[in-house]
């Protein structure tokens, strides 16, 4: 049972370095997940939860409670 090569040099002379760096690269992306990147958090502003909002209560405090998300 022959193993096929991970690379093979079709055209040129690579040196050893060159050949290094080329399998570095393609390891590299072999190994890396190719999951879906996560979607952005979303916006604050375009929470509905920010549509009910707790009853306002009169009191000491109560304006600026008014102002603050709850």
């Amino acid at each position: 049972m022959s193993e096929r090569p991970l690379l093979r040099v079709v055209r040129g002379t690579p040196d050893e370095a060159e050949l290094a760096a080329l399998t570095a690269v393609v390891a590299g992306l072999a190994s890396a997940p190719s999951a879906e990147p996560e979607p952005a958090p979303r916006s604050a502003w375009g929470d509905p939860a920010r549509l009910h909002r707790p009853s306002l209560r009169p009191g000491p405090g109560a304006w600026r409670a008014s102002g603050l998300p709850g």
